[in-house]
């Protein structure tokens, strides 16, 4: 059983992807891949990746071409998860540990169903990033941000697994510990990474969905109790329903003030910024997930609900269906 980490590929080269190209190209080089084809590889073999101003041409692999990779990390937006299983299973050969940096709370379950599970490691990741066409710009994260992973509990609903099955686990995550750690990426492991995911999830539905609808930088939570209102009354919404599934993270309750988002008051969050370039939001991702799984529960999500049709709508605008 060796998971030594000689190998990574980055699926989804966007502002995440891109995150993990600058940490990694100094220790990984030539061994560090974007995964691409078609149009998609060629523009990324011809323009590469422009990095807080910086330029980068990383090897572009196909699918097949990268399979067995050691480590794979999928960055994909939401709507590209399910079209890209077909790519995520020609890569993952036995020895390959994936993880999913997306955002949500089920992106894992997602990629399980055409690989092991105990092929991937829980994680998330928090960083402040834009990008537009090839060009990506994030600051630093501060220590309490960047990668966050860890293997969930058997509580977690990880069934299936035998003894050799989580010593497998084990020995992956020893591995994905060894490699960040000599990477320039901040990370941490966390002993209870699906509350991690969790409360990120609340956090992220509480302060992207509002100003998307608004179209204003995150200052509207300090200058607008409106604004903030529907932040907490959204936020609320998540807590219960992790409640309901035995996840407490009531420690968002720390995370709710106005002033405590870090970033400048113009920032603009993904689903605002994926509005602003007329690109399909996450919407299904956040609001629609709670919505499917507090039907599940039986539980009331009235503002998720009202917030994932305003934005469906604001998507259709976008899209040119109301020019009347």
């Amino acid at each position: 059983m060796n998971h030594g980490i000689k190998t990574i590929a980055v699926l989804g080269a966007g502002a995440i992807g891109a995150y993990l190209l600058y940490g990694f190209q100094d220790t990984y080089g030539e061994n560090l891949w974007v995964i691409a084809e078609g149009d998609r590889g060629r523009r990324l073999k011809e323009e590469g990746l422009i990095i807080n101003g910086i330029p980068y041409h990383p090897p572009v692999r196909t699918p097949d071409e990268a399979r067995g990779v050691d480590l794979l990390f999928v960055c994909l937006k939401y709507g590209a998860l399910r079209k890209a299983l077909p790519d995520i299973r020609r890569v993952v050969g036995e020895n390959t540990t994936v993880i999913s940096l997306m955002n949500g709370v089920d992106s894992e379950e997602i990629i399980s169903q055409v690989i092991p599970k105990k092929q991937i490691i829980h994680a998330l990741i928090r960083i402040a990033s834009e990008r537009r066409d090839n060009r990506v710009v994030f600051p630093l994260p501060k220590e309490h941000m960047g990668i966050i992973y860890g293997l969930p509990e058997r509580k977690a609903g990880l069934t299936g697994m035998d003894e050799m099955d989580e010593a497998d686990r084990s020995s992956r995550l020893a591995a994905v510990r060894e490699c960040l750690n000599h990477s320039k990426l901040i990370s941490h492991e966390s002993d209870d990474i699906i509350k991690e995911i969790w409360l990120k999830f609340a956090l992220n539905i509480g302060n992207n969905i509002p100003q998307a609808i608004l179209s204003a930088g995150v200052g509207i939570y300090e200058d607008s109790h409106h604004a903030l209102f529907i932040k907490n009354a959204l936020r609320e919404e998540v807590i219960l329903l992790a409640d309901s599934m035995g996840i407490d993270i009531h420690i968002a309750e720390q995370f709710t003030g106005p002033g405590n988002t870090g970033c400048a008051k113009s920032a603009r969050y993904s689903t605002l910024q994926d509005l602003d370039e007329k690109r399909p939001t996450e919407i299904d991702m956040f609001c629609k997930t709670v919505m499917r799984l507090a039907e599940e529960k039986g539980i009331s999500v009235p503002y998720n609900t009202f917030a994932y049709h305003l934005i469906k709508a604001l998507e259709e605008k976008n899209e040119g269906r109301f020019d009347y």
